[in-house]
């Protein structure tokens, strides 16, 4: 199948904002392919790789050759000169690297260009993400839209989910199970601005305090230990704490959620900056362990001994963990009757030095790859999970650095990013030298005063509140914003979304 033909679908899907109209367009066009090309296609109209990461940024796609004059790619010749490029290490491997692209670009049309630059800079925003994809697949494959959505929470891959809709259909789907060894879709968490408003949501609850680390999915197999991160990449050589944990517990097969961090000898979190930094190390981290040891405390139980734990209510998964699971290595969790049980838990977590609670509705199913209502997270002040969209060169002593940032919520309705506001609060020099660099790596154009960038960082912001605003798209601004650190565990598609934020507290005229 010609490149060519799935660009002029993302345009046609691009073009229109009704979500009918993007479903059916992507399910004509699923529909079109032979199988063996159905993942290429779905991981592209899904904005990613099939490889996930290959190692380029903006700077190596600038000065990119003039395009062809004519449409001649295909699906295979893109992915098969990804995959190449992925794999390429080791001393000139960075010239090799923009070589092998602008040699592909050159073969692409106008349109294609545009498409594989804004592809491989995670810039689709073409609106037709997440369950959109999923309900064209389950058209395309003529499927229950259900069978394919609890397929892709157990296998957690929208692209094998496609092959397999369409290859081997609703049989195939069926058989699809979670499997210790292969990560799935983690549950997300949605906001309450206090533990009233989440009590009033969830009813009874379970409230656990949330801790300022890493999220990991942990799977053993007799032996075999494999680690996860949030994003689902591999990360079981980084932390061989968690590795020895997992081996220690009286089970044959186990699939743990849980949280890693760094602690201090007094048993209060260290900064979040020393637990990424460790976390994200790949070398040294024999040393590193001793430098900066990682505790991991787990806080909900997938699997068991052969038994998918997913469906049943959080009270059994609990009661199963709190069996496998020793005390000191769970997160500290009570049973809430009302908000006063859950504010006593909230009171005792930030007095340990955590940043606040989650509040888990008991009956609850574990509904991977989801947000909802089920898990509220709540916090003493209001943070949010934004996209930096552009920054400005500062001035006086900030002169030579990028330093205002613009600010960006995801917008589900059209796949981009709608801007909340600016600030260059609560960076430190450290930072603003770090993300100066950053920023110039991803940078995508720029204006007098301004950097633009690939919206793929995202930041932890604090702020007061929200006011409503005519400057900014959406309506509201951001009241106070001041920068908490960078969340390099999270990846740009799970930033807050401008629903959340508007949902978050009261705007203020």
């Amino acid at each position: 199948m010609r490149l060519r033909d799935l660009v002029d679908v993302s345009a046609a899907v691009a073009a229109t904002s009704a979500r009918g109209a993007k479903t059916a367009a992507l399910a004509a066009y699923l529909s079109s392919l032979a199988p063996d090309e159905v993942p290429v296609a779905a991981a592209f109209l899904s904005g990613r790789l099939s490889q996930r990461q290959i190692g380029v940024g903006y700077a190596m796609l600038r000065d990119r050759p003039p395009p062809a004059a004519a449409p001649e790619l295909t699906l295979a010749e893109v992915d098969a000169t990804f995959a190449a490029v992925g794999a390429l290490t080791g001393p000139g491997s960075q010239t090799a690297r923009r070589t092998a692209l602008h040699a592909l670009l050159a073969r692409a049309d106008a349109a294609e260009q545009d498409f594989l630059v804004r592809l491989l800079l995670g810039d689709l925003a073409q609106g037709a993400l997440g369950g959109v994809m999923a309900d064209a697949v389950a058209q395309a494959a003529a499927v229950p839209a259900g069978e394919v959505r609890r397929a892709l929470t157990l296998g957690g891959d929208l692209v094998e989910v496609a092959r397999i809709a369409l290859g081997e259909g609703l049989d195939g789907l069926r058989a699809v199970r979670l499997v210790v060894g292969r990560p799935l879709a983690p549950m997300l968490a949605g906001s309450a601005p206090d533990v009233a408003a989440a009590i009033a949501k969830t009813g009874p609850a379970a409230v656990e305090w949330k801790l300022d680390g890493a999220r990991v999915q942990v799977h053993r197999d007799g032996d075999d230990v494999a680690v996860f991160s949030r994003t689902l990449d591999d990360v079981t050589a980084r932390v061989p704490e968690v590795v020895a944990m997992a081996r220690a517990l009286p089970a044959r097969a186990a699939v743990l959620d849980a949280e890693v961090i760094a602690l201090r000898e007094d048993g209060r979190p260290r900064p979040f900056q020393e637990t990424s930094s460790r976390f994200g190390a790949r070398r040294d981290v024999e040393r590193l362990q001793g430098e900066i040891p990682l505790t991991s405390f787990a806080f909900d139980l997938l699997h068991l001994d052969g038994e998918d734990l997913l469906d049943a209510p959080l009270t059994t998964r609990a009661e199963a963990l709190d069996a496998l699971v020793p005390a000191a290595a769970r997160v500290p969790r009570v049973a809430a009757e009302d908000a006063g049980a859950a504010a006593a838990a909230l009171d005792a977590a930030l007095a340990a030095g955590h940043e606040g609670v989650m509040v888990k509705a008991l009956g609850a199913p574990y509904a991977a790859g989801r947000r909802g209502a089920a898990w509220l997270k709540v916090k003493p002040v209001h943070t949010l999970d934004l996209v930096v969209l552009a920054a400005e060169w500062g001035h006086g002593r900030r002169r030579g650095w990028l330093s205002n940032l613009h600010l960006g919520a995801r917008d589900t309705a059209t796949g981009g990013w709608t801007m909340l506001g600016k600030t260059f609060k609560g960076l430190t020099d450290e930072l603003l030298t770090w993300q100066t660099a950053k920023f110039l790596e991803l940078e995508v154009r720029r204006t007098q005063g301004t950097v633009f960038v690939e919206p793929s960082l995202v930041v932890e912001i604090a702020c007061d509140g929200l006011q409503a605003s005519t400057r900014y798209p959406g309506g509201v601004a951001l009241r106070f914003a001041r920068v908490l650190r960078y969340r390099p565990d999270k990846d740009a598609s799970e930033a807050d979304t401008i629903d959340t934020v508007r949902a978050l507290s009261p705007i203020i005229d």
